[in-house]
C-alpha cells in the first residue's frame, strides 16, 4: 500500500475580507522544493463541509497510484 504525507492547511475568515492568495512552499529533504496550491470555498458551514468533501474525494480520484488494495480497502 502506498503511504505519503498529506499537507493540509484550514482556516475561516469572513467571506469576502481575502485580498490575496498565496502558494504555500514545502522544502522536500532532498534539497528540492514544491509548492502547495490554495483554494477558497465560500458558504455557511453546512455548505463549506460538503463542498470541502467533494474537493478531496476529487483530489483522491486524480491521485495516481492508488493501487487496487488501497481502493478496496478505502474507497466508500
Amino acid at each position: 500500500m502506498a503511504r505519503y504525507t498529506l499537507v493540509y492547511g484550514v482556516r475561516l475568515i469572513p467571506e469576502g475580507s481575502l485580498d490575496k492568495l498565496d502558494h504555500a512552499q514545502l522544502a522536500l529533504k532532498d534539497g528540492t522544493s514544491a509548492h502547495v496550491t490554495l483554494h477558497t470555498i465560500d458558504g455557511t458551514i453546512p455548505q463549506l463541509r460538503r463542498a470541502l468533501d467533494r474537493s478531496l474525494d476529487a483530489f483522491f480520484d486524480l491521485l495516481p497510484g492508488a493501487d487496487e488494495e488501497d481502493l478496496e480497502q478505502f474507497a466508500d
